[in-house]
């Protein structure tokens, strides 16, 4: 297995578990706050989208991101995080379509680097050194959001998806 084959499996990997941990839900249980304060299904899914999008756009060559709506961006900013209730949210198959789209330009992207590339430097510290480690950081970022989605499954009396 290549340095490459890690990167897609992880991202691949997450990619369905993120669909899996949203299979059963609703638009309106994307709204749930598994407690007063925290960030909701539908905002973690927007950041991821728009952190991923943003994270490689312009940074790496071949990325060519999908564009995402119209203020987008700000929907999904710190500031709207905790605004209650929640509106101007987008529907769980919207989300999914741009998760995917976003995801599909990250594998894309990957698939036109050599294992060498992974090792170049980033220029981005130690958050993500390489452009290896910026692939991964990717997917450890998708974890850690469907980490938080359990709970809020658990709050609505969903099963254990895994």
């Amino acid at each position: 297995m290549t340095a490459k084959d890690c990167c897609r499996f992880l991202l691949e990997e997450n990619r369905k578990y993120v669909g899996k941990y949203l299979s059963d839900l609703s638009d309106a249980d994307l709204l749930v706050r598994p407690v007063p304060g925290a960030n909701h299904i539908a905002w973690q899914l927007g950041h991821l989208i728009h952190s991923e999008a943003s994270f490689f756009h312009g940074g790496f060559p071949g990325v060519k991101s999908p564009a995402l709506p119209a203020g987008f961006a700000e929907q999904h900013d710190k500031a709207t995080a905790a605004v209650d209730p929640p509106k101007g949210f987008l529907k769980k198959d919207e989300y999914l379509a741009l998760f995917n789209q976003v995801r599909s330009a990250t594998l894309a992207a990957l698939d036109g680097l050599t294992d060498a590339d992974l090792d170049k430097p980033t220029g981005w510290g130690d958050f993500a050194p390489t452009v290896g480690t910026a692939f991964l950081m990717a997917a450890d970022h998708d974890f850690m959001h469907a980490g938080q989605f359990t709970v809020v499954r658990r709050k609505l009396g969903k099963p254990v998806v895994f």
